[in-house]
């Protein structure tokens, strides 16, 4: 098991994890589409057709009525810059998906029939509605269960750790999650654990929303090597510097926590 702060090995980097709240999403392009087109044939099955270039490197970034658009978002801008990695979104059909305000959709490439196996399953986070439904929904816990049986990595952003312990896929591990949801990875069984991403075998899980960015240049890390992160973090220039420290709730008050929650809230739709 590994725990990490994300931020360049600098230590008190707890962040959030929810259920009741909606995680709200702060990147928006309205009708983003990510991943394949509709009908276009997987670079990495052409190039096994052809010999010519190795197996890619599949992820595959659920999407549902709800998510939330950066715990999607993050991680795509991470990981389609890294060589031989190819990233596709996926929902119960192709076509538009309604983030958590309702305000903005991404599009699905792949309807999940389609997709059996890949090498990296990502699963975002949302807010109360979609959280929810997804953690009830068995349809969608059996096909994670099917994918998981053959991934590389089985990863989460927010309170998608709360729909993979769902699927039951956490029971005994440490995970992390949103910070207003740590209690409900106790009920599936995992143990919280802090940081801004935990590693516990082929699992990650990666805290609220914005950590999704450092869990997934962790896992560039992890497919290529740590040059190439380091690369694609210099290349999106990420390089947090917040204006504010008030980041996690170990450091806000309860009157801004209860404030924050709110914001929220009132953002979903």
């Amino acid at each position: 098991m590994r725990t990490m702060s994300g931020d360049g090995g600098r230590p008190g980097s707890r962040r959030r994890t929810v259920l009741r709240s909606a995680v709200a999403g702060g990147l928006g392009a309205a009708g983003l589409t990510t991943g394949l087109a509709a009908g276009a044939r997987p670079a990495h099955a052409e190039g096994a057709r052809k010999g010519a270039e190795p197996p890619r490197t599949r992820v595959s970034i659920l999407l549902y009525d709800g998510f939330t658009a950066l715990d999607a978002v993050g991680p795509y801008e991470v990981l389609c810059r890294v060589p031989g990695v190819e990233v596709t979104t996926v929902a119960r059909e192709r076509g538009p998906v309604l983030t958590d305000t309702g305000e903005m959709s991404l599009v699905a490439a792949r309807a999940m029939r389609e997709v059996r196996r890949t090498e990296v399953l990502l699963i975002p986070g949302a807010g109360n509605r979609g959280t929810l439904a997804m953690m009830e929904d068995k349809g969608v816990h059996e096909w994670i269960r099917t994918l998981h049986r053959h991934t590389r990595w089985t990863t989460s952003v927010c309170t998608g750790s709360l729909i993979l312990g769902a699927a039951g896929l956490l029971r005994g591990l440490p995970a992390t999650t949103y910070w207003a949801s740590r209690p409900y990875l106790e009920k599936a069984g995992a143990t919280y654990t802090p940081g801004r991403f935990v590693e516990a075998g082929k699992i990650l899980t990666g805290a609220g929303v914005s950590a999704g960015m450092d869990m997934a240049l962790h896992l560039a890390s992890r497919i290529a090597d740590p040059r190439t992160a380091q690369a694609v973090q210099l290349g999106i220039e990420y390089d947090p510097d917040p204006p504010y420290d008030t980041g996690s709730p170990e450091k806000a008050d309860e009157e801004l926590e209860k404030l924050a929650l709110k914001l929220i809230d009132d953002a979903a739709r």
